[in-house]
């Protein structure tokens, strides 16, 4: 009979995207990216998450740089696959790599990657990542065509999008959405993925997501800046990890 693995708490990426949006938005050199992670860490926050889109709209390639070097946490770089940003990544050596779909004209990231259609073009940026040491998480739908996917291409970790249950008009269908989440993780369990989730979560939405197993890490960002503004981040960064607590773990 083999070891029971240890239960090891629901962790918190935080994305500070939105804090350098309201830097940007001015052009001035405050609010600081890097203070406002030191302070997410400080809450005890599990590792930072940024998103270094082509048009570069809120995360600058030197925050991404000054991040790595100055932190003593895991990075998290959510990027699309695009030569340009895949340079950056080798160069700055995240802990991890989250692969998006962007498009210029979207607000915030609109759905999962098709990681089915895109296996060919996928394939040469995940090894070149893997080989630099980089762990690679690939953000995608709860579907079994698009985990079975994730899975033939090596990717170890998943991150399902949960926009789609945050979203949904009534009880009805975030039910369904809830469900879908839950069917998914277990598909991607049992293929050998790790199992992250983020997108637009917030700690209304959020408990009946602890009913999604085998969770390892979530990404939140929006909610916990737009909290911020009225309690503090370290208060905000609190308030989740104290909703995030009640999590019990995977399944028998």
């Amino acid at each position: 009979m083999s070891a029971a693995v240890p239960f090891r708490p629901l962790r918190l990426g935080v994305n500070l995207d939105h804090v350098a949006t309201l830097r940007q938005v001015r052009g001035t050199e405050y609010p600081d990216v890097l203070d406002a992670a030191r302070l997410c860490l400080g809450a005890g926050a599990h590792g930072i998450t940024v998103h270094l889109r082509e048009d570069r709209r809120h995360i600058q390639d030197a925050d991404v740089f000054r991040l790595k070097a100055e932190l003593d946490a895991p990075l998290n770089l959510e990027m699309a696959n695009a030569p340009g940003i895949v340079q950056v990544a080798l160069q700055v050596r995240p802990a991890e790599v989250c692969l998006v779909p962007e498009r210029r004209q979207e607000l915030t990231t609109e759905g999962g990657l098709d990681v089915a259609r895109q296996e060919t073009a996928l394939r040469p940026t995940i090894e070149a990542l893997s080989d630099a040491g980089i762990e690679v998480s690939l953000f995608i739908e709860a579907d079994a065509r698009q985990l079975e996917a994730a899975a033939r291409l090596g990717a170890p970790v998943v991150e399902l999008h949960t926009g789609a249950y945050c979203d949904a008009a009534g009880e009805r269908e975030a039910a369904a959405e809830l469900k879908r989440l839950i069917e998914g993780a277990r598909r991607a369990h049992a293929l050998g993925l790790q199992v992250n989730a983020g997108h637009g979560l917030n700690t209304d939405n959020l408990p009946p997501v602890l009913r999604v197993p085998h969770l390892d890490t979530l990404n939140i960002g929006h909610s916990l800046v737009a909290r911020s503004v009225f309690v503090g981040l370290d208060s905000a960064v609190r308030e989740m990890l104290d909703a995030m607590a009640l999590y019990e773990g995977g399944e028998p």
